[in-house]
């Protein structure tokens, strides 16, 4: 049987380009990613976990300790007429940085900060709205308790 020979096709397959993965929602900027993505999510977990009229907002203003003049980013959630609110802060406005977690209730005092989150490598979206759910369960806050 004859030999098949074979010519190199003159043809070079083109190298397929990449596809640009676009940025996981967590690379966004801080302010767009808790503004778009993790207040309506929390939003969304807070009331099936049986909150209503609950107000949350992103805001930068002082910790809660006495004399601090310093300002952080935080997120404080407010319901129950008033009587239940919690605040997280992000001192270095990003969700991959120190975390903290305080709470109120019945316009008293302000609980002690309580670290959040803090031995978590990655921070994602679900997992900061897993941690702020467990953390209000264990207050015994949400409809379930």
């Amino acid at each position: 049987m004859p030999e098949e020979t074979t010519t190199p096709d003159t043809k070079e397959a083109a190298p397929k380009a990449k596809k640009e993965k676009p940025p996981a929602l967590e690379e966004k900027p801080f302010a767009e990613f808790i503004e778009q993505h993790y207040l309506p999510t929390l939003t969304t977990a807070l009331t099936n976990n049986g909150v209503s009229d609950l107000y949350l907002s992103l805001v930068e203003q002082p910790l809660p300790v006495s004399g601090s003049p310093e300002k952080c980013w935080q997120i404080v959630g407010i319901w129950n007429k008033g009587q239940r609110q919690f605040n997280l802060y992000f001192p270095e406005g990003s969700i991959n940085g120190l975390k903290a977690f305080s709470y109120t209730h019945n316009g008293g005092k302000s609980s002690a900060l309580e670290s959040f989150l803090i031995d978590e490598r990655r921070v994602t979206l679900d997992l900061l709205v897993f941690g702020l759910i467990q953390r209000l369960n264990a207050q015994k806050w949400l409809a379930r308790n």
